[in-house]
């Protein structure tokens, strides 16, 4: 196995479900088709709108691109390997395929901790919002964020591609770095070091984002004006915040040490909850909760209606 273009990765997190499989495949391409549906509808809305090309709306924008990006490393693969009757893919896929989950990752924290400082200067230093915020300083956060999570992601699977091989089993439905680095035949610290690095970075981050709205709480409770922009903007950013981070940590924990046998179906759904919740949940509770993105997308969809009259 030590050639890598011949290596074949039996994917065995779906061997419980294959008396269901064609209940599983109609539900998640549903799943994956309305993921697609409102993460677009929001993204369009925002770029049409030149009224919504606001600092918080375009990171928003943002964190929905990345939303798709994480998703078509995820659905596609899923719904081909419950559509046969074997799960394998290759090593290049799965390596492609970690590559864009742990850009995902990273993105999304970096995302969120970037609408957490827009935030803090909007709520804590209003008189200086915009000339903290400028147009320049948005466009460099995005490419901060985004080259950021493409070099951790290229840098840990350059690190898996220098492991040989011993096993070519993976206990879950997609492709993980622990879980190919558990295969490996040889030392794998710097691997392990690495990840826990990684793991730090973000918990710095979460740390970050939670000192921010220490501060933001603090502003807000002096005004109704501050209250009603922390719960327009804050309380959907901190929703997306925790079910993000409670979901990555319960996947990693349990992939180092939790029991394998026990709770397949709610460890199987755990493992993806970070891939599949956060794309549906992050444009909903912005586009529900926003009061201007509602009333464009419903400008946009009337718009439409009357065209096609």
């Amino acid at each position: 196995m030590e050639n890598s273009t011949k290596i074949l990765f039996v994917l065995q997190g779906l061997n419980e479900f294959k008396s269901s499989k064609q209940a599983y495949f109609a539900v998640i391409h549903i799943v994956y088709l309305f993921t697609i549906l409102v993460n677009l509808t929001l993204i369009v809305t925002i770029i049409l709108e030149k009224t919504l090309h606001e600092p918080m709306l375009i990171f928003l924008c943002n964190l929905c691109v990345n939303g798709l990006w994480g998703a078509s490393a995820f659905y596609p693969k899923i719904l081909v390997d419950l559509s046969s009757d074997l799960s394998v893919t290759s090593y290049e896929a799965c390596l492609g395929q970690i590559f864009v989950l742990y850009s995902y990752i990273p993105c999304e924290f970096t995302t969120l901790t970037v609408m957490a400082y827009d935030r803090y200067v909007a709520i804590c230093k209003p008189l200086n919002y915009h000339s903290i915020i400028t147009p320049q300083k948005v466009v460099k956060l995005l490419l901060f964020t985004w080259l950021l999570s493409i070099y951790i992601s290229a840098f840990a699977v350059v690190l898996i591609a220098r492991l040989p091989l011993c096993g070519f089993k993976i206990e879950k439905i997609y492709c993980t770095i622990w879980a190919v680095v558990k295969l490996s035949c040889v030392d794998t610290t710097i691997n392990n070091v690495y990840g826990f690095i990684l793991s730090v970075f973000h918990l710095l981050q979460v740390v970050l984002i939670m000192i921010s709205y220490i501060n933001i709480v603090k502003a807000a409770v002096r005004s109704q004006e501050e209250r009603n922009k922390f719960m327009q903007t804050c309380l959907p950013h901190l929703i997306a915040l925790i079910n993000f981070t409670v979901s990555v940590i319960f996947d990693i924990m349990y992939a180092r040490y939790g029991p394998t046998d026990r709770l397949h179906a709610l460890r199987t759904f755990m493992s993806v909850e970070y891939l599949l919740v956060p794309p549906i949940l992050n444009p909903l509770i912005y586009g529900l909760k926003l009061n201007q993105i509602r009333q464009r997308i419903f400008r946009i969809c009337s718009r439409k209606r009357h065209s096609l009259k």
